[in-house]
């Protein structure tokens, strides 16, 4: 049987390329399924950032910073008015500093940022202003009789490098680069009337670590501010809000700085640290409870005819169960690491500091059983001023 002689190599492609000419033009003449061409895939949109975008509007009836959910990062700036700056300065002052806190909440540069870019991821922003001892009087203004350095306690040992202050501004974001450079642009637009006095930075938990709502963990475990009044309540506002006078709509706050000694912490067993506390170091529950949210029961009695909340206990004190009197605050407190000294930076806000936060700082300082392992190293009072509308600038309503 004779073999059929094979085409040549030339000749099979110019068939196969006549025969792919005829294809196209037939495709083209009845119309070609695109669905069966493969295409190059297309690279997937990057997802949003879930945090750096979120803005806390700026204007309203309060300050935000108090009524808004603690950010993971803040900064506590207090400064004193320079030399020669009278009531005219200082409104310049309250202008300036209004205007860049409006700007840089929102995701814009301050006036004279030279580097607007690193102000547009605000990451829920909150800039709050507040005012001392004695900025009041050089604004030609009566100081509310509350606004003043806080008793000598014996337990404190403050220093004068976190003690006092005229003007406070606190800085509070989700990232802590946008507070440094918020904290940068307001301390340069500053600096002409002020002179710094401290800067006090704190850190929580980072976003995403935990369920929001969570409450915050100080360095010693516990969780710290499980009393605290809901946000956005009526009785958030009735153990906040000031409701008359030239503060109404804003608060007072306590900054205290406590130093905690961690090593002496870590001798002592779970049991008495818990005893100190008052409450479960796992869930935040009381001795007598079984959830973070449980009321203490105060007339509970262990085994040994003792009450199961010691008579000294950090949570007692704190409620006030043996004077008969329950002070509110409310509590927005952050961790520190400084220097290789550690604590917490306590802010308290309440309506009426007198009335409030006198009585339970006092029952703590003169028997708490957490007083082992801490000490107030810095301390500082501030009246917080109402919100502003546009076009007004903060404190407004109070210097008039």
């Amino acid at each position: 049987m004779t073999s059929q002689p094979q085409p040549g190599r030339r000749r099979v492609l110019l068939g196969g390329a006549a025969s792919a000419g005829a294809l196209g033009v037939g495709a083209a003449a009845v119309g070609l399924d695109r669905s069966l061409l493969r295409e190059e895939p297309t690279a997937p949109a990057p997802d949003p950032a879930p945090y750096g975008a979120h803005v806390v509007p700026f204007h309203g009836e309060h300050q935000a910073g108090v009524e808004t959910p603690a950010p993971a990062s803040a900064a506590f700036l207090g400064l004193d008015l320079a030399p020669g700056v009278d009531r005219e300065g200082i409104i310049r002052l309250l202008r300036v500093l209004t205007d860049d806190a409006e700007r840089l909440t929102q995701g814009r540069g301050a006036l004279a940022d030279t580097e607007p870019e690193m102000a547009s991821e605000p990451a829920s922003l909150t800039i709050t202003v507040g005012f001392g001892p004695g900025f009041l009087e050089r604004a030609d203004r009566t100081s509310p009789q509350w606004l003043a350095p806080l008793p000598d306690y014996a337990i404190d040992e403050l220093e004068e490098p976190w003690t006092g202050g005229e003007l406070l501004l606190q800085v509070a974001a989700e990232d802590p680069l946008t507070v440094a450079h918020a904290t940068r642009m307001l301390l340069k637009d500053a600096r002409t009337f002020t002179r710094t006095r401290w800067i006090q930075r704190g850190f929580r938990r980072s976003p995403g670590v935990q369920r929001p709502g969570t409450t915050m963990r100080n360095l010693f475990g516990q969780l710290d501010g499980s009393a605290n009044p809901q946000l956005g309540t009526n009785h958030f506002a009735t153990v906040v809000w000031i409701p008359d006078g030239p503060f109404a709509g804003g608060t007072s706050m306590v900054l205290r700085r406590i130093r905690m000694d961690l090593d002496g912490w870590d001798l002592a067993d779970r049991t008495a640290r818990e005893h100190a506390v008052g409450t479960r170091l796992d869930t935040g529950a009381p001795l007598t409870g079984g959830a973070e949210g449980d009321q203490p029961d105060f007339e509970a009695l262990g085994p040994h005819g003792f009450p199961q909340i010691a008579e000294f206990a950090h949570l007692r004190r704190a409620r006030g169960v043996d004077d008969g009197v329950h002070q509110e605050i409310y509590r927005r407190p952050y961790n520190y690491e400084d220097g290789g000294e550690s604590g917490l930076l306590f802010a308290s806000y309440q309506a009426d500091l007198a009335a409030q936060y006198l009585p339970m700082q006092q029952r703590l300082a003169d028997l708490d059983l957490l007083n082992e392992w801490t000490t107030p190293v810095g301390s500082a009072v501030f009246a917080i001023p109402p919100g502003c509308a546009e076009g007004e600038y903060l404190g407004q309503s109070v210097l008039g």
